[in-house]
Formats: C-alpha cells, sequence, structure tokens
C-alpha cells in the first residue's frame, strides 16, 4: 500500500480510538466547506460526513 493508503488507515484508527474528537474535527471541516460555499453543497456535505462517521463508528462497515 502507498504512503496515502498508510495514512488514511493511521487516520481512521486515531478515528476508531477518539470517535468523539474525530466527530469534532469532521463537523468543523464540514462546517468550514459550508461556510465557504456558500451552503450551496448542504445535503452533499452532510451525507458525507456521515459516510466519515460511520467508517469509524462502526468498524467501516457500510452497506457496499
Amino acid at each position: 500500500m502507498g504512503k496515502l493508503g498508510d495514512m488514511m488507515n493511521k487516520a481512521k484508527q486515531m478515528a476508531k480510538g477518539h470517535p468523539d474528537q474525530a466527530d469534532k474535527g469532521v463537523s468543523g471541516a464540514e462546517r468550514m466547506v459550508d461556510e465557504r460555499t456558500g451552503h450551496k453543497y448542504d445535503a452533499k456535505t452532510d451525507k458525507g460526513a456521515d459516510a466519515v462517521r460511520r467508517s469509524y463508528r462502526d468498524g467501516g462497515t457500510q452497506g457496499h
């Protein structure tokens, strides 16, 4: 696996160990994107943030 994949796995493991802190980071990033885009993509950022939260909250199992 490349460096990017290694970094993603490390970040996911850290998020799983500290989900409350990870939630704050995801919420902050979502809020920043919403503000910078004039809330034009609120539905998409909500969906993306939910997917990220699921990735570390339920072990990364998604309905694929």
